[in-house]
């Protein structure tokens, strides 16, 4: 892993770190998987979160907003299975 991947992944790991209490609220949390070079970040939603109706709100204008906003490098947030 390059620097500049570590660095990104150190802030991505921060940014997460705000905004799981409110998933954690709720009974879910979030995972961070991958980040690429290219700026694509993969999580997992767990607990509640992973089955809820409202995931994909959630983890576009919760988590990748939030993302966006403090993480210049993040172009994108996936969520993976499993």
């Amino acid at each position: 892993m390059s620097e500049k991947e570590n660095t990104t992944r150190e802030k991505v790991e921060a940014t997460l770190d705000l905004v799981r209490p409110a998933l954690q609220a709720d009974g879910g949390n979030v995972e961070l998987v991958d980040v690429t070079d290219d700026g694509v970040v993969s999580v997992r939603l767990t607990g509640a979160c992973a089955g809820c109706p409202m995931s994909t709100m959630t983890l576009k204008m919760g988590i990748e907003r939030t993302l966006r906003d403090r993480v210049p490098e993040v172009k994108r947030v996936d969520s993976v299975q499993g």
